[in-house]
């Protein structure tokens, strides 16, 4: 507070400045509680799609925060959602979701309609075999990612341990990983990126890193500088991280793994209490999904470019 007036709250620095929209969104509906919020992305209109473990796990927004829309139930059936974790939103603005308790993950239209599904609803697929190619996903997935190829990237994070390639039309081509420390080794795949270039990345979140590899599965290199990352997302040149872990926050990188700027450890009142996923809009807006409990977190935070 300063002369009566409420200070507003900017973090980043040099190039990579941002200041909290403390009044996004403007408003919910009546009666709803959008409860966790495991992601976030936006479209090719900057329309934010947010995916929560509430009663309307998929809600659509538009930019300056007013409710534009809903689909999705909670449920034990075909077409609907346990415990959503994962949206990614492609060139074609087809919305990918990872629910890691139905062991699935959908491709949708905007309206909903799903147009691709992959692994099978309600079954844990478990891997057995940490050889290249067997073991068949999912066993609670946690995200996916479009490269530039068109190729499906998906994260089998919670319990497989490993991460696969399919086909654009939604061929399992390959698979990697197992438990442990080492390279290609994860203890949780919280979610993948690829970059411009068709790198992989994985968020392998326990482990403190985010672990690289080539578009065949070749391991090329990693990031330690990192506490708990969660999430990575590429937008004007660099890459966007969350992490988890010392008090939420959010890291932006170089391809090349150099720091350009970082805030974590802030108020969790203020500023992030438990940060799960994002996303960079057109505009170089930050957008940030909370997952935490009531009372701290269960938002979205929207930070604008300055």
């Amino acid at each position: 507070m300063e002369g009566g007036r409420v200070m507003s709250v900017k973090v980043g620095s040099g190039d990579f400045q941002y200041e909290l929209d403390e009044g996004w969104p403007k408003r919910i509906p009546a009666y709803w509680n959008l409860d966790q919020c495991a992601d976030v992305a936006t479209d090719s209109q900057d329309r934010v799609w947010v995916f929560s473990r509430g009663l309307h796990p998929v809600t659509a927004w538009t930019p300056d925060g007013e409710f534009y829309g809903s689909w999705g139930n909670l449920g034990y059936q075909p077409g609907e959602f346990r415990v959503p974790h994962g949206i990614f939103i492609d060139k074609q603005d087809n919305i990918w979701l990872a629910d890691h308790q139905t062991h699935t993950i959908t491709k949708h239209a905007l309206d909903g309609t799903v147009l691709m599904t992959l692994g099978t609803f309600g079954y844990a697929n478990i891997t057995v075999t940490t050889t290249n190619g067997q073991g068949t996903p999912f066993n609670m997935p946690t995200s996916a990612a479009i490269a530039p190829d068109g190729k499906i990237w998906a994260s089998d994070g919670y319990a497989n341990r490993r991460f696969h390639r399919f086909s654009a039309d939604g061929k399992l081509e390959g698979s990697w990983g197992e438990a442990g420390k080492g390279p290609r080794q994860f203890s949780i795949l919280h979610k993948i990126g690829v970059d411009p270039s068709g790198r992989v990345y994985i968020c392998d979140r326990e482990n403190g890193r985010i672990q690289i590899f080539d578009n065949a599965g070749n391991y090329i290199t990693e990031w330690n500088d990192l506490s708990g990352p969660g999430d990575i997302v590429f937008a004007n040149g660099v890459a966007y991280v969350v992490e988890q872990g010392s008090g939420s926050g959010i890291s932006i990188w170089t391809l090349e793994g150099e720091l350009i700027t970082r805030w974590r450890g802030m108020d969790p009142e203020k500023v992030l209490g438990a940060a799960h996923g994002m996303w960079v809009d057109s505009k170089g807006a930050i957008y940030v999904a909370e997952i935490g409990m009531p009372g701290r977190g269960q938002r979205v935070r929207k930070f604008n470019k300055i």
